[in-house]
């Protein structure tokens, strides 16, 4: 009989990041187990704090007192011992806590005492005479017998006009009854049926292998519209027959709604939809029904990936490729690789899907760590569409200056009056990317950050897109006073406009951050485009990749050297992935596609393969850069982000842990230390930013030597500077 556990209490400190021992009372002997959350009390003044069991053993072989469990929180525990396993893997990897990794596999809601939503619903008891043979009385009984367990008291009241005394009254009597109704917060609307589709050779040959296949993991390589998301379908479909559950990530919100449509269609409304968009009551419920068993299947982005199965069999990843996988606050997980830690711990099966894998996970499938499965044609023998570069230095020299070409506006103007659809993708949101002064060259900027204003024209305004102040626009210079103050660059706003200004009877839809914050406007944009009750869609990468629309033929690639234009290793592989994956949206119906990609440098080896949807060569290209600059596939890198509103004492602590640093690895000759220097945007939110970047092979061991060693310098200074360590992160800005 277990008589003690260990405990992770509930406070973000380092210093306090292991299991502390507590008795438990006899009452709990046998009744709790490893998950449960419990309240403990803790500190000098034995304050009561939550607390989550990870260890639990029979004998204490310490000294001192021992204090006691107070309760506990849920008759149910919060995550299980093969949770555990996969908490400890991801605070050696990540370099974080325990509570850091704890907090991922439980629903916020939990933290604020969320349980069942229940509301009191009126039924009608026996209706005496006397007094309450009054007319008011009367016509209340009657509405209730009409209206049964629909209405709350005070709803009823507001719904019919009544009383809400005379009803009191009648409650208080037992005329009327109130009974508790759990209400659930989640989907259950019923979506038009999706009938399974015939697979062709190419597809089905991918189901079968990866269920007859003795590896966990699989690369789907498949051109856009080759039906990847219908082999997803299948392998689900067989999953349910086993008895098994199947978690599908997606990484972007706006493809949510086309995927909760095709597999509620296909699978029913009992399928849980999990992502940052939804409520935490929301959240709460969905997470709770897959806790109890009500749910085999799960859609959603890269926390779903933790909700609690317990027979699990697949999980799919789709777009593995997307950047939005990797977590950019502690932990800092990646989903592809907690998706293998699953596999390895509960036996499931990953497949990773992707028109334009990852350059690490490609490797890892030519290594064969990874069984690779290719799907060289578009489903139902759709042709892929043809892409034309279009050099815009050339369209200047032919002295046209719009942000359309001569080749695109064309095409547009076409399709327009062909009754088909076009999208235009420009990554980069708002009106004019900066606002400068003509006369003194002044950028204006955001006060807490190091980087230019974006004018957004609707609400003029100046607008920060990394701490999100906004400043009126000016009328004049605030360095030199000039009148000359004018707007550079183009964002989504700026295209939306043009566009009602070059075809102003086409009907626009924009889709982006600014456009999409509401709780169920990428649903609302989706289905209006889907519905053809739009001609253009605009958008930023939320457009580029997953949305099938079959009426689509159109779609114009205004600024293809955005990306690439970033000091990052990866901007060349980002651009291959989003013009390959934009130019996928055209094209996938019986209409043949046209994309047209405009840049000012087409001879870009990125670009070029990507136009001849060439990934091959494009791997074979940069893989050898990678290799000649040690970069991922061919390394780690780990990367120490410190930040503080005092840029002397930031300067100062960095270049001690440097110098500490670089002492400590003299004797490594596998591991090159680059910095300490300024981070590429060396300020957000008033805060200064510096970086040290180590690359080379780093273990758990190296990394969690500098975690430790970081934290101890800087324990004097800890409450003055922020530290974030991330191995492999997703940018180096």
């Amino acid at each position: 009989m277990y008589k003690y556990a260990g405990i992770i209490v509930n406070n973000a400190s380092i210093q306090l990041d292991k299991p502390f021992t507590y008795r438990l009372p006899v009452s709990m002997y046998g009744k709790i187990d490893i998950g449960y959350r419990v309240k403990v009390p803790f500190g000098m003044g034995n304050k009561k704090i939550d607390g989550f069991i990870v260890e639990l053993y029979d004998e204490y072989k310490g000294t001192g007192r021992i204090k006691e469990i107070a309760e506990v929180c849920e008759e149910f525990p919060l995550f299980t011992e093969r949770d555990l396993i996969l908490i400890r893997e991801m605070r050696e990897k990540y370099l974080c806590t325990y509570l850091d990794c704890i907090k991922v596999f439980i629903p916020t809601g939990v933290f604020k005492g969320m349980k069942n939503k229940r509301e009191s619903l009126v039924y009608c008891g026996n209706m005496p005479e006397g007094k309450f043979s009054k007319e008011i009385y009367k016509n209340i009984y009657k509405i209730v017998k009409n209206n049964e367990g629909i209405f709350t008291k005070s709803g009823l009241s507001r719904e019919f006009n009544l009383s809400l005394s005379s009803i009191n009254t009648m409650i208080k009597n037992q005329i009327l009854l109130v009974q508790d109704k759990v209400i659930n917060r989640y989907n259950e609307r019923i979506y038009a049926q999706y009938l399974p589709k015939n697979l062709n050779k190419e597809q089905q040959a991918a189901v079968t292998r990866v269920l007859s296949s003795k590896k966990r993991t699989f690369l789907l390589h498949g051109v856009t519209g080759s039906g990847k998301t219908e082999i997803y379908m299948h392998l689900v479909s067989e999953m349910i027959n086993q008895d098994k559950e199947a978690i599908i990530l997606v990484p972007e919100i706006a493809l949510t709604p086309q995927m909760v449509e095709r597999f509620k269609g296909r699978f029913g409304k009992d399928i849980s939809v999990f992502h940052s968009k939804l409520s935490d009551g929301e959240r709460y419920d969905e997470w709770l029904r897959i806790k109890m068993g009500k749910v085999k299947v799960a859609i959603g982005a890269r926390s779903a990936v933790f909700l609690p199965f317990n027979n699990l069999g697949l999980i799919v990843i789709d777009e593995e490729h997307e950047g939005s996988y990797k977590s950019d606050s502690n932990p800092k997980y990646h989903a592809r690789e907690i998706g293998e830690l699953k596999c390895s711990i509960s036996g499931c099966k990953l497949v990773l899907g992707s028109a334009t894998p990852s350059m690490e996970t490609y490797y890892r499938s030519r290594k064969d760590e990874i069984e690779l499965i290719t799907l060289t044609n578009r489903a139902d023998n759709a042709e892929l569409p043809e892409v034309e570069i279009v050099d815009m230095r050339e369209e200047l020299l032919n002295n046209n200056k719009s942000i359309f070409s001569k080749k695109l506006q064309e095409a547009i103007e076409d399709r327009l009056k062909k009754k088909e659809q076009i999208i235009l993708f420009l990554n980069r949101r708002g009106f004019s990317t900066f606002v400068s002064c003509r006369k003194c060259g002044y950028v204006f900027k955001c006060n807490n950050c190091d980087i230019s204003l974006t004018y957004h024209s609707e609400g003029k305004k100046l607008m920060c897109h990394y701490c999100g102040e906004k400043q009126a626009v000016p009328n004049k210079c605030t360095k030199c006073g000039s009148k000359y103050v004018k707007y550079f660059g183009v964002g989504t706003e700026k295209i939306e406009q043009e566009i009602k200004n070059y075809f102003p009877s086409a009907r626009t839809l924009r889709m982006d951050f600014d456009t999409t914050r509401g709780k169920n406007s990428y649903e609302q944009i989706y289905n209006t485009f889907r519905d053809e009750k739009a001609d253009i869609l605009i958008g930023t990468q939320m457009v580029a990749k997953g949305l099938d629309f079959k009426n689509v033929t159109l779609v114009g690639v205004i600024a293809a050297d955005l990306s690439l234009n970033l000091p990052d290793f990866r901007s060349a592989e980002r651009t291959f992935q989003l013009i390959t994956q934009v130019s996928g949206r055209a094209g996938r119906g019986e209409k043949k596609g046209v994309v047209v990609v405009q840049t000012y440098n087409p001879e870009n080896f990125s670009i070029r393969y990507a136009a001849s949807n060439d990934y091959e060569s494009f791997y074979t290209e940069e893989i050898e850069l990678r290799e000649n600059m040690e970069y991922p596939p061919f390394s780690d890198i780990l990367l120490i982000n410190m930040s503080s509103k005092n840029e002397n004492l930031l300067i100062k602590s960095i270049q001690n842990v440097g110098i500490f640093l670089k002492n400590r690895l003299e004797e490594n000759d596998k591991i090159n230390m680059l910095g300490p220097c300024p981070c590429e945007i060396s300020k957000i939110k008033e805060l200064y930013r510096w970086q040290i970047i180590f690359k080379g092979k780093i273990d758990k061991e190296f990394g969690e030597n500098i975690r430790k060693t970081v934290y101890e310098l800087l324990k004097d200074v800890y409450n003055d500077i922020r530290v974030s360590i991330d191995v492999n992160p997703n940018s180096l800005l």
